[in-house]
């Protein structure tokens, strides 16, 4: 049995004083109490859920699309080791063999794995992100064009009975051939997610009544926001039902611009994701995405033609830049832990420090250094 005393982030979404009990996996009890009843240095830790990145390629010189078992478990102790506790990792624009191949690894190798710390793989890997090929060629951004073609629903279920139902999200562009047909045909059987597109207010629109209910990577890969053509973005405020994801590195998206993001869709409904790329972790150099050539320098990582390809910065240090960008540190938390389990469907299991829930657990310091991470109540990383 094990007790961390500190400001605790609750089922409110706030961060109240008290201490956590943990007893084997499981967290056995939480109590409040006033702040003046922790020490001094009590009172100056965090504590935080797990976190949980829906949507990220690769880290630690791997990339999920190499389709390999070393690939997944050097991922998933990269992104654990660093806070992320649950990750569902993402595919990019493949031809389908390619495609049906790495889900096959993947849904093998979540039963079968063991991570370096001890941990099974399947207690960290919970889904996968299938981003491509049914997008626009206009705003490919990163993709690869050579694979790009139109909605196809039997090419879905057969990458789903391969991952065996391992794919929580797929993106489409609701304006390309057979999308929009393919998301009323898919939606009971699949989470669409609109992107990569030159979508119009009125199209993004339907697509989200017909239930493409959530926008990757706002912002990017899509017409930008205006007085008269609101567009994708303008769509997805005006529903409630819509996640937004945002990706919150200092690279892609201006603080201003992040910070006004909160304020228009709400606390609720904004899902920090990395959006990284192998180079994460690792030092400047030459990477690659997709099949294609990335040059990574710092937290920028570009193609030759000076397109940005993902990111090269950890959900962790996402959702610390968020803070330092003026996020209120409860908002940015929520974002990052409880709204993307919300968004794949696994939050009756993450994303929140609750009674009779496994213990993944972060304690950091007043200023958001990560110390320790536990996951389902041991020590894997300090």
């Amino acid at each position: 049995m094990r007790t961390i005393r500190g400001m605790i982030y609750t089922e409110k979404m706030l961060f109240e004083a008290g201490e956590i009990t943990v007893e084997g996996d499981t967290i056995e009890k939480i109590e409040l109490c006033g702040q003046d009843k922790l020490i001094q240095e009590e009172a100056g830790r965090y504590i935080l859920p797990g976190l949980v990145d829906t949507h990220f390629h690769g880290c630690a010189g791997y990339d999920f699309c190499d389709g390999t078992v070393e690939a997944m478990q050097a991922i998933g102790s990269y992104e654990m080791t660093h806070g992320i506790t649950t990750i569902c990792p993402a595919t990019m624009t493949l031809a389908e063999d390619t495609l049906k191949g790495i889900c096959s690894t993947c849904a093998q190798a979540v039963e079968t794995e063991v991570l370096k710390e001890g941990i099974p793989l399947k207690d960290v890997l919970r889904g996968i992100y299938l981003e491509g090929p049914f997008i626009s060629m206009e705003k490919k951004g990163a993709q690869n064009p050579a694979y790009i073609r139109k909605a196809d629903l039997e090419m879905l279920h057969g990458l789903q009975k391969a991952a065996n139902g391992l794919i929580k999200i797929v993106v489409i562009a609701p304006e390309t051939e057979g999308a929009m047909e393919c998301i009323k045909a898919g939606r009971d059987s699949f989470r669409f997610s609109i992107a990569h597109t030159c979508a119009d207010y009125d199209t993004a629109m339907e697509a989200i009544k017909e239930g493409a209910a959530h926008v990757t990577h706002l912002y990017n890969a899509m017409p930008p926001f205006t007085h008269r053509k609101p567009g994708v973005i303008g769509a997805a405020a005006e529903d409630e039902r819509t996640e937004v994801e945002l990706i919150c590195d200092g690279i892609h998206i201006h603080p201003s611009v992040v910070k006004s993001t909160f304020k228009l869709f709400g606390a609720n409904r904004v899902v920090l994701i990395s959006d990284s790329m192998m180079a994460t972790g690792m030092e400047d150099g030459e990477y690659a995405l997709g099949g294609q050539p990335v040059k990574v320098k710092g937290n920028l990582a570009i193609l030759e033609d000076g397109t940005i390809a993902g990111s090269a910065t950890n959900l962790y240090d996402c959702m610390k830049t968020a803070i330092k960008m003026g996020v209120p540190k409860e908002e940015a938390v929520r974002a990052a832990s409880h709204n993307p389990a919300v968004a794949v469907g696994i939050d009756d299991e993450c994303g929140v420090l609750k009674v009779g829930r496994k213990a993944d657990i972060l304690i950091a310091d007043n200023e958001f250094t990560l110390q320790e991470v536990i996951k389902y109540g041991r020590t894997v990383a300090r």
